[in-house]
């Protein structure tokens, strides 16, 4: 049996999770819109996530994956990280040959890394990554006050030029590895090899279910 993984990211589309029933290992990037039973973790890779966790303006229930920033983050904060330390599944903080910076190394990219490496997953699903296809870097986040982003023309266009190289390398380094986006429609801002595939919806098929947003905090 193959081993699959399910990563729920953070764009629009993310809500196409549910148009089915999805079996295998399901992993959280940050805050997501919809609750997602038997979640294995949330990744989380950000200083500005983790001072909105401690200053209680969101809650993640579940376990959590931390990279270098949060690490670094507890170390500077030990009596947060003492109080919530049961909720750390562990911290990854690899920062691959191809990333120039940990800035440059989104929570996407980290929970896709952290599913092909260490979880040595044969398949990796991916839901919302929609900056992939479309000059759109909306966050569900940013719906909290507390974690909203710069999303001008100008910011947007910087961070897609440094973030759709990333995805581009990743996909070659686990070339092993079935990847499978789900979205819209499969016009790539990249190039793909033969172990990238789409999963297209119709438009209107993307029907958000369970969402609450009096309760983004359900990661």
């Amino acid at each position: 049996m193959p081993r699959v993984v399910h990563i729920v990211g953070n764009g629009d589309n993310s809500f196409l999770y549910q148009e089915a029933p999805r079996k295998g290992l399901k992993l959280a990037c940050n805050q997501i819109a919809f609750p997602i039973p038997e979640k294995y973790a949330t990744c989380i890779v950000d200083y500005k996530f983790m001072k909105a966790l401690s200053e209680k303006k969101v809650e993640v229930p579940g376990q959590w994956v931390l990279g270098f920033r949060p690490k670094h983050w507890m170390e500077m904060n030990p009596k947060f990280y003492m109080k919530i330390a049961q909720q750390v599944k562990e911290f990854y903080t690899v920062l691959p040959k191809y990333v120039a910076n940990y800035t440059d190394l989104n929570c996407g990219h980290m929970a896709a890394h952290y599913a092909a490496n260490k979880l040595k997953a044969d398949e990796i699903h991916m839901y919302g990554f929609d900056s992939i296809f479309d000059f759109n870097l909306k966050s569900v986040s940013d719906l909290t006050s507390a974690l909203q982003s710069d999303r001008g023309n100008t910011n947007n266009n910087r961070l897609a030029n440094n973030w759709r190289p990333v995805w581009q390398h990743m996909f070659r380094e686990f070339g092993g590895v079935r990847f499978i986006l789900h979205h819209t429609h499969d016009k790539y801002k990249i190039n793909v090899d033969k172990n990238v595939h789409t999963e297209v919806y119709r438009k209107n098929s993307q029907t958000p279910k369970n969402l609450d947003f009096n309760n983004l905090s359900e990661a």
